[in-house]
């Protein structure tokens, strides 16, 4: 019996393979994570995307090609993606915009992760979090936004089309 079910299991793996599925995953999503550190005054956001979405994104936007899989394009991937982040990711403390510093990216395994940094944030009583992440690519994306504040952590989903969500502290 175990042989039969590995012999269908293989199957169909390969049946996936032959038709194209297993190379695409249904899913279009990101995470972001804003943490205020209140004893720095910084928020410190952490983007995570997947790694084949974002080189479409990025490769659509730019017309250019773009692999985070190629060291040689690297200084060339750091400048889309901040490129692409600025355009993409917005945030309002209290009613002033956070001036967001590109610090990098790493890639690991299926994702890329994004981080930059607010500088000179205070107290945080209102913050609005404009994302619109992947949303020229597909218009079924969900991007998940985790913020947290003083430890009191909120979290919501954004659905396509909508790009922010404001978060009361």
């Amino acid at each position: 019996m175990v042989r039969s079910v590995n012999k269908w299991f293989w199957l169909f793996v390969l049946f996936l393979f032959l038709t194209g599925f297993a190379s695409k995953h249904p899913l279009h999503m990101s995470t972001l994570e804003v943490n205020h550190n209140a004893e720095e005054r910084t928020l410190e956001v952490s983007c995570r995307i997947f790694t084949d979405d974002f080189e479409n994104a990025l490769g659509k936007a730019f017309r250019t090609k773009a692999s985070f899989y190629e060291p040689a394009l690297k200084t060339k991937m750091d400048s889309l993606v901040k490129k692409y982040i600025q355009a993409h990711l917005q945030i309002t403390s209290d009613g002033r915009r956070i001036n967001l510093n590109y610090l990098g990216y790493e890639r690991e395994e299926e994702a890329v992760y994004v981080y930059v940094e607010g500088m000179n944030v205070g107290s945080v009583k209102k913050m609005t979090v404009y994302n619109s992440v992947m949303h020229d690519l597909f218009d079924d994306q969900s991007n998940i936004l985790h913020i947290i504040v003083n430890g009191n952590r909120k979290s919501t989903k954004l659905d396509y089309p909508t790009t922010s969500a404001v978060f009361d502290f």
